[in-house]
Order: C-alpha cells, then sequence, then structure tokens
C-alpha cells in the first residue's frame, strides 16, 4: 500500500475542506456586499466581520497549492497547465478582492465605496466560482493522454461538471456567509442573513448536493453513502436552527455538512487525484502521480510541526476578534490624507 502517497492524499483534501470552511464565508460576504444591503453602514459592518481573518484564511488556498506540487508534481501540472485560463481568472478575482478590501475606505464618496463594493462582489464571485469548476473537475475528469498533457484547445476543459462545481463553490459561500454573518454581527444585518439562510439555502445548496450526487454514482463506495448522510442530517438541522434564531448551531451545521459532504467527494475520487476523460488507462493515482517516498517523508515531518502552529494561531485570532459587530461600533466615515503632502497642500 502506498502510505506516504494516501496520507498526503488525505492530507491536502483537509486542507481544501479547511481552505472552502474559513474562505467559504469571506467569498460569500464579499458577494452579499454586492445585493444583500441597503446602505454604506451596513457594508462596513459585513467588511468589520471578516476583516481580521481574511487575509489569514487566504493561507489555506496557497498551503494546498504549495502541498500538491511537492506531494504530487504530476497532478499539479497536469491541473494546472489544463486549467490555465480558469486559475488565472481565479488569481486575478482575488487580486481584485484583496485591492478593494484595502482601497474602500480610502475615499469618501459614494460612487468612489460602490465601485469597490463591486470589484469586492465579483472578484469574490469569480474566484468561488473558478476555484468550485477546478474542484470539480479534478474529481470527475479532464481530457489528459498518457503523459498527463491536455488534449484539445484551451477550453477542452469546460463541460457540465466545471459548471456545476462553479455554482455549487459559489451556492455554498453564499450560505456559509450568511450563517456567519448571523453568528458575528448584531442588528439588520444579523436578521437579513438569517431570513436569506431560512429563504434560500434550499435553492442555493441544491448545485453542491448534485456535484456529491455525480461524483458518488461515478466512483462512490458503499461506505461513502454513510458521509452523505450525515451531511444532509447536518444540513437539514442547520436550517432548522436558522429558523428557530440559534445562529451558532445553525453556522456549525453548514460546517458539517461541508466537512462530510467534501470527505465524501474526495473519498469516492480515491485512489484517482485527476481522473482522463480519455481512457482510465490515462488517470492519474496516489501511485503514479506522487513524489518519491525521501520527498513525502520530509514534508510529513515538516507538517507535523508546522500544521499545529497554524492551528494555535488561526483559533487565537478567531478567539480575539471573537464579538459580534454592530452598526453602533463604525465610526463616521473620514477622508484620509496622503501620507506625504503636496506642494500646493
Amino acid at each position: 500500500m502506498d502510505t506516504l502517497p494516501t496520507i498526503w492524499f488525505v492530507a491536502i483534501a483537509v486542507l481544501w475542506i479547511g481552505y472552502l470552511l474559513l474562505e467559504g464565508f469571506d467569498l460569500g460576504v464579499g458577494m452579499h456586499m454586492i445585493f444583500s444591503t441597503k446602505n454604506n453602514v451596513q457594508r462596513r459592518v459585513m467588511l468589520n466581520s471578516i476583516g481580521p481573518v481574511w487575509d489569514g484564511n487566504e493561507v489555506w488556498l496557497i498551503t494546498a497549492g504549495a502541498a500538491t506540487f511537492a506531494a504530487f508534481p504530476f497532478w499539479y501540472a497536469s491541473l494546472f497547465s489544463t486549467l490555465y485560463i480558469p486559475l488565472t481568472l481565479v488569481l486575478l478575482g482575488l487580486i481584485f478582492r484583496a485591492v478593494a478590501i484595502e482601497y474602500r475606505g480610502k475615499g469618501a464618496t459614494a460612487r468612489w465605496r460602490r465601485a469597490w463594493d463591486l470589484a469586492l462582489g465579483l472578484g469574490s464571485l469569480v474566484s468561488a466560482f473558478g476555484i468550485g469548476a477546478a474542484l470539480a473537475l479534478t474529481t470527475t475528469g479532464l481530457p489528459i493522454n498518457e503523459n498527463g498533457d491536455r488534449v484539445g484547445g484551451p477550453f477542452a476543459w469546460l463541460n457540465g461538471y466545471a459548471i456545476l462545481g462553479g455554482l455549487a463553490v459559489v451556492g455554498f459561500c453564499l450560505v456559509h456567509a450568511a450563517a456567519f454573518l448571523g453568528l458575528k454581527t448584531e442588528g439588520s444585518v444579523r436578521e437579513n442573513a438569517r431570513r436569506f439562510l431560512v429563504r434560500w439555502s434550499p435553492i442555493a445548496l441544491l448545485p453542491i448536493v448534485g456535484w456529491v450526487l455525480a461524483v458518488q454514482f461515478i466512483n462512490g463506495k458503499t461506505w461513502t453513502w454513510a458521509l452523505i448522510l450525515v451531511a444532509v442530517v447536518a444540513v437539514v438541522w442547520a436550517w432548522f436552527s436558522a429558523r428557530a434564531g440559534r445562529e451558532g448551531r445553525a453556522f456549525t451545521g453548514i460546517a458539517v455538512f461541508l466537512l462530510f459532504g467534501a470527505s465524501s467527494i474526495f473519498a469516492s475520487a480515491f485512489p484517482n487525484v485527476l481522473p482522463s476523460t480519455l481512457s482510465p488507462e490515462f488517470n492519474l493515482t496516489v501511485s503514479n502521480a506522487s513524489s518519491g517516498d525521501y520527498t513525502l517523508g520530509v514534508m510529513t515531518v515538516v507538517a507535523a510541526f508546522g500544521l499545529p502552529l497554524v492551528f494555535l494561531y488561526q483559533g487565537w485570532t478567531y478567539w480575539v476578534f471573537r464579538k459580534r459587530v454592530s452598526e453602533t461600533h463604525i465610526p463616521d466615515a473620514h477622508v484620509v490624507r496622503a501620507a506625504v503632502l503636496t506642494r500646493e497642500s
């Protein structure tokens, strides 16, 4: 048995689930800022709810990509070269998000703020859709040959599974963000988030349910149905909790839904890391796509010391900023003066 490659396949699955769990509500809050608010103060409440943690959450994406590169270089090379266009769009979306968060407060006009709100929302939407498409394709397959090279043009990756995966992550992020805003805010933002969660989550989560079932029917095992069953129970519990105004339970239920739903996807795909739609003989697996035992052994030792530190640091961050944000905490907007004065000023 390929023990070390299997361990690192599980580790990469954990990193992706951790990324969707933490960055998922960041991306969703960005999208909610386009349509779920009525005034600038409400948007600032939303932005302040993710302000202390959004950049730390993106570490999980970088770590997942770096771990894939080091542990499974053939998987990384085939996936990133085949999905060059959508992953470039993801990168641009993440850049727009970061710049929007930094620059939104640098101007005092409503037009300035609204422009950066759109940049934040659209950047979040593109990023979520692209990441969902990439993850869906790595579990359902891409047109790669025996060398792991793409067969077809630059849009050979574009199919129904890519769109389904993109919609799945976008829908999940919107629901996850509503649960997070219900837990972290007070006042009208909290009420709007709870109302969205109750009214729209049954529809918004349909694509991710479709993705889970599609992978299950393609490669699933009998025991992975148990993971899906737990996910279904969790999301139903979350919906009833949201309806009863129990935000903590609703957020926990959505998190458990993601944990078990995504686990069923990775478990169903195993041992494939990137199936080929041309022939099963061309599939990349944990055996033929992994690095050598020496590399994986060194990575395991480094991860054994490094990952606990990351968990502790992020846990401490969330504990420090655990209180709710309300409109009374938001100071009046003011003009930010340039650090370097011009001759005329």
